[in-house]
């Protein structure tokens, strides 16, 4: 069963690194959330380096600056592994082919289509109607708040003609703020469904935890698996994707979780272990919020 603690310090001195998501856990979309903030500045002033590991679909550039509107200073991570990233370097090799239908919201998801100096020879990328195209980039819905099978027409016709979709972020749903918005993931799901072939990059996927471990590396720091803690509030994403990596795991319950774990009186045991026997999951930590 999973250990309940109350803080990050109670466990930290057992870890060389924490690969920590952000979403729900050192922000809610909106601002930082100061204890979490803290808690990352103390574990990086004792030593430990916090490699920050997102489904964002933006490369680490517009995350870092996403960051520090929020109010996460750059003292709170050493460095940051994105699923847009990740994503690229496939859109870049060519896995969709060099035309492409993009769904996303253009002007925040602009960065998707920089170039990457890091990959040899790039495929050109021109974007198309999806009538035109050789595949789909998923950035995430037109509109977030739509049901996502509004898309059904399109993706029938995707599947038709075998493209297939590059989902730039995993997550099925996120909360900005008070407000629960659908996420690229969602997408990809129902293009699954629907028989179309998805290619994930982000959590729980493993290349983002390559590109993690490669922006570990950079940064000098030779750390043992066992000395890495995964953090996040995503039992789907987060939580599995430790576990399939075969890393600890700190589970965040008052993010996406917090109505199936949390009682009157904070977080709830009982509620606790039903939720994760349902999702047979066993993050070897769990903690309310990040602090």
């Amino acid at each position: 069963m999973t250990q309940i603690i109350q803080s990050l310090a109670e466990i930290s001195s057992r870890y060389d690194a924490l690969f920590v998501d952000l979403w729900g856990c050192l922000h809610n979309g909106v601002t930082a959330y100061p204890d979490a903030v803290k808690a990352m500045q103390t574990y990086r002033a004792g030593g430990g380096a916090v490699v920050l590991v997102t489904n964002s679909p933006k490369p680490r550039k517009g995350v870092a600056e996403q960051l520090g509107s929020f109010g996460v200073p750059e003292d709170a991570y050493d460095a940051i592994a994105t699923s847009g990233d990740s994503a690229r370097a496939a859109m870049y090799r060519g896995v969709v082919g060099d035309k492409v239908y993009f769904m996303g919201e253009p002007e925040r998801d602009a960065g998707f289509f920089e170039p990457m100096e890091v990959i040899d020879d790039p495929v050109e990328i021109t974007r198309v109607p999806l009538d035109q195209a050789t595949g789909i980039v998923c950035c995430g819905p037109f509109d977030p708040m739509a049901d996502p099978a509004e898309n059904r027409a399109d993706f029938l016709y995707a599947k038709q003609k075998g493209m297939k979709l590059l989902c730039a972020n995993p997550d099925i749903v996120v909360d900005r703020g008070d407000v629960r918005e659908w996420c690229a993931g969602a997408l990809a799901r129902l293009y699954t469904e629907m028989g179309g072939e998805s290619l994930y990059f982000g959590k729980p996927h493993p290349p983002i935890y390559d590109l993690a471990r490669r922006r570990l590396a950079a940064l000098g720091r030779d750390v043992n698996e066992a000395e890495i803690l995964a953090i996040g509030d995503g039992i789907g994403t987060d939580i599995a994707g430790a576990m399939g990596e075969n890393l600890d795991a700190l589970f965040i319950t008052g993010g996406l979780a917090a109505a199936e774990t949390t009682g009157t009186d904070g977080l709830d045991k009982e509620k606790l272990e039903a939720f994760l026997a349902r999702e047979e999951a066993s993050p070897t930590y769990t903690i309310s919020h990040l602090r």
